[in-house]
């Protein structure tokens, strides 16, 4: 770091002050005040969930004297918050520094957040490690929410459901979940109790794969190569008005294998036929090293091999709290009229 960890952080907040006046005017108390790989010390992030302020580490820890003064510079901007310190520097980013028992409490003391006056859940620690809410999926959740009054959702890779919770709250009248992760979705229904909603969601516990592929129409068989498949639930065909994808960079279940990379196409194609004619197909991709120029012609190809044209295709920008040095960040997030 060229400048002092101080210098930095009172830079990020003076430059996010016209964005977070903004936010509160939107019942928003959810945003990143430090974007390290940016902002002077890459590998460090600052978020803010309400009352706390979490605090993550990528590349290496901070040292004592770097923690002391990151305490001492919130202390005084933004007086009342607790701090919490996550390293996640060391292998698969588990989370790996120990806290004093007091604090570690006040890390799994279960919070509530607002974004765009939709409530939802929160701890700095819990069972994983990455928050309930990705900050920087802001912006594809204020355009899901403007575009779902009156429509069908489907919320694949949901996580916690914050899509499909945001998409119910702006008016959607059908909301189907998909995770393959239990704990997840527990979340996810936690975060649909905290809002009046006008619909009960669906919570769908599967594999995406499984999902996409009954919805799209192609089916799953049960056995493959003459070995069973773990079970799954058995889906009629439907067709979405609005679907969301939105994978992790790579993951291997028995029913395929997930891979922004070099396989897109592999989870595009069913999510694209679980699509209405006329309806919005969003797609996120968050590794790096993808050119989103490359990686939308990659879909295009997809959609003409799968026989539906893409009419419009809208990329969706990280809002201003996740700056990025070259106007290309790591998050491509595209939104596909079919």
């Amino acid at each position: 770091m060229s400048s002092s960890l101080t210098d930095l952080l009172a830079a990020a907040l003076a430059a996010r002050a016209p964005l977070i006046e903004r936010l509160a005017a939107e019942q928003t108390d959810a945003y990143r005040l430090f974007h390290g790989t940016v902002e002077g010390a890459p590998g460090l992030t600052v978020d803010r969930y309400s009352a706390t302020l979490l605090v993550q580490t990528f590349h290496r820890p901070l040292d004592s004297e770097q923690f002391a003064e990151m305490q001492a510079f919130y202390a005084a901007a933004l007086p009342g918050l607790a701090l919490v310190w996550n390293d996640r520097s060391g292998r698969h980013s588990r989370i790996a520094n120990a806290l004093p028992p007091e604090h570690q409490a006040q890390a799994e003391e279960p919070g509530e957040f607002s974004e765009l006056g939709v409530r939802y859940r929160f701890q700095a620690r819990h069972g994983g490690q990455d928050p309930w809410l990705f900050l920087d999926l802001r912006a594809a959740r204020r355009r899901v929410m403007a575009e779902a009054a009156g429509k069908s959702l489907l919320n694949v890779f949901a996580y916690t459901c914050g899509v499909g919770v945001a998409a119910a709250k702006a008016g959607a009248r059908h909301v189907v979940n998909v995770d393959f992760a239990e704990s997840s979705l527990a979340v996810g229904k936690d975060n649909a109790r905290l809002n009046a909603l006008p619909i009960r969601l669906r919570f769908i516990k599967s594999d995406a794969f499984a999902a996409l592929r009954q919805y799209a129409g192609l089916g799953q068989p049960k056995r493959v190569r003459g070995k069973h498949l773990p079970p799954f639930p058995a889906l009629e065909a439907q067709r979405f008005e609005l679907v969301f994808l939105d994978p992790p960079r790579y993951a291997k279940s028995p029913f395929g294998v997930v891979d922004l990379i070099n396989d897109y196409a592999a989870l595009f194609k069913p999510a694209l036929l679980a699509t209405a004619e006329g309806g919005t197909l969003i797609c996120c991709n968050n590794v790096a090293q993808v050119r989103r120029d490359d990686w939308l012609e990659q879909l295009e190809r997809s959609a003409r091999k799968a026989g539906r044209v893409v009419r419009e295709a809208q990329w969706i920008a990280p809002e201003a709290d996740f700056p990025s040095i070259d106007g290309n960040p790591p998050l491509k997030v595209l939104l596909l009229r079919v």
